[in-house]
């Protein structure tokens, strides 16, 4: 695997693509124990980044309002 990068900078799909990529080595089974170790702890660490971004999105989603006669859309800031 590259570098390292600070997950709390990674978009959605770069954290998902490294989560993938770790299950693809740990399923390999030929990493020591240690490796596989933190592999599966910089997994947990990007699977929460990927769930943060998930619900950040949702709740943003969620604040998109289509007036039913105008059909105008409106979007509500939301403090994240």
């Amino acid at each position: 695997m590259a570098e390292k990068k600070d997950v709390e900078k990674m978009e959605f799909e770069e954290a998902l693509k490294e989560l993938e990529d770790i299950v693809k080595v740990l399923e390999e089974g030929k990493s020591t124990l240690k490796e596989s170790v933190d592999l599966y702890e910089r997994g947990i660490v990007l699977k929460k980044r990927c769930d943060q971004i998930l619900e950040e999105t949702q709740l943003k989603i969620n604040q998109i309002a289509v007036d039913k006669e105008t059909g105008t859309v409106s979007v509500s800031e939301v403090d994240l």
